[in-house]
Order: structure tokens, then C-alpha cells, then sequence
């Protein structure tokens, strides 16, 4: 066994749903890299596109994708997602079509699953399917979570806090303004002023689609207050 799948295995174990609430057995691990392939993205290319034949899932090991729909010729990104997340897994569950892009915002390294190979083990390995139902979960509660933190709140405080959870990871956030507004179903314009808001307090600095954090402290406390 080589160390390049030596550590794809471990990343598994550890990043694939939950790994205190079911751990997942050698003979585990080695049946999902058996119905897996690895696969890399460079920035800007597709792992699938809205529309398409859903035949397989993706589990994201690095890098960052941009989830995005198509109206009247404008994209439209709906959610951003990287390392541990899932997709496209509700339409191949479905056997029906994508209902959005997954694009790569930077290179990306993840699991690719065929849906023919992927069922009939998690009829057989228990375990496998409810980490892979705990992963779904997971992410859903994240979204209703923004969700329900995102109500009442002015825009700067819905953008301040969406920068602060994107800054968890890193300080450096490739974003764009209409990806924002998108988001958060704000105008651009509101968001360009947001954003100004939170440069005049030296909480940001911004280029173009790039937003660089430079105080998380003033951030949260924009996104508690509701107000600079």
C-alpha cells in the first residue's frame, strides 16, 4: 500500500462525517477508496454541471467549489464549500439531473463516487451509510443554521458575520461582491457599502475578489450589534 492512499485512508477516517460518533473499521476505509476514485480540479474547471445526469457524488478532500445555478444567462452562486463537505449527492441519490454547477474556485483534490458502485456497498456496510447520512446532516445543519442566524439582521451584520465564518479557515476570502449579495439575497450595492462600512473600521481590506480580514474582534462585534 502506498503513502499517497495510506494518507487518502486517514483523511477519510478523520474528515468523512463524524469521526467520534462512528468510527469507521480498516475493512471500512477500504471498501470507500475501492468504489472511489481520486480525482484533481484546477481552478475554474468542473467536477459537474447544472443539468447533467447525476451518476456520481464528490467528497471535497482540499481546495474550495463554488455551487452555483444559471438564470437568464447570469450565474448565480448559491453556496461555497470545501475540505469534508459532499455534493451532488441528494441527485444521484435521486437518479435524476444536477441542480447546479460545482466549480472550482482553486485546485481541488476529491473522492469521486459512481452511484453504481457506490449503492450496493452501503446496503451492505452500516456503518459506511450512516457516515455518509451523518456527513448529509451536517451540512444541513450548517445552512439551516446560517440561516436562522442571518434573521433580523442588517446587511452589514449578515456580511460581517458571513466573514467571520469564512475566516475560520483562513484570512484570506475569494469572494466576490455579487457571490456576497448572492448569499445573503442582497443587492451588490448594498453589499459594496457593507463592505466599505467594515474597511473605514480597518476590520477588512479588499481587491478584487478577494477580501482580506484584518480584525476578526471588530468583525464579530459588527455581526452582534447589528450596527458599526
Amino acid at each position: 500500500m502506498t503513502v499517497p492512499h495510506n494518507q487518502h485512508l486517514a483523511w477519510l477516517a478523520r474528515s468523512f462525517g463524524r469521526s467520534d460518533y462512528l468510527p469507521l473499521s480498516s475493512a471500512d476505509l477500504e471498501v470507500i477508496s475501492s468504489v472511489s476514485v481520486t480525482m484533481s480540479r484546477y481552478p475554474a474547471s468542473h467536477l459537474f454541471r447544472e443539468g447533467g445526469q447525476a451518476v456520481a457524488a464528490y467528497l471535497i478532500e482540499s481546495g474550495e467549489v463554488d455551487l452555483y445555478r444559471t438564470s437568464a444567462g447570469r450565474k448565480r452562486v448559491v453556496a461555497r464549500v470545501g475540505s469534508g463537505s459532499v455534493i451532488g449527492d441528494i441527485a444521484m441519490f435521486g437518479e435524476g439531473t444536477y441542480q447546479s454547477s460545482a466549480q472550482a474556485v482553486d485546485h481541488v483534490r476529491a473522492f469521486r463516487f459512481d452511484r453504481a458502485q457506490l449503492i450496493p456497498e452501503l446496503a451492505k456496510h452500516p456503518a459506511i451509510c450512516l457516515r455518509w447520512l451523518v456527513s448529509g446532516l451536517q451540512q444541513l445543519e450548517r445552512a439551516q443554521s446560517r440561516i436562522i442566524h442571518l434573521m433580523h439582521k442588517t446587511v452589514v451584520a449578515q456580511v460581517a458575520d458571513l466573514l467571520v465564518e469564512e475566516a475560520c479557515d483562513k484570512k484570506e476570502i475569494q469572494l466576490s461582491q455579487a457571490a456576497i449579495g448572492t448569499l445573503l439575497g442582497a443587492s451588490r450595492q448594498t453589499v459594496n457599502e457593507a463592505l466599505s462600512s467594515l474597511r473605514r473600521i480597518n476590520a477588512i481590506e479588499t481587491g478584487y475578489r478577494v477580501i482580506r480580514v484584518t480584525d476578526t474582534d471588530a468583525l464579530t462585534r459588527v455581526a452582534e450589534r447589528g450596527t458599526i
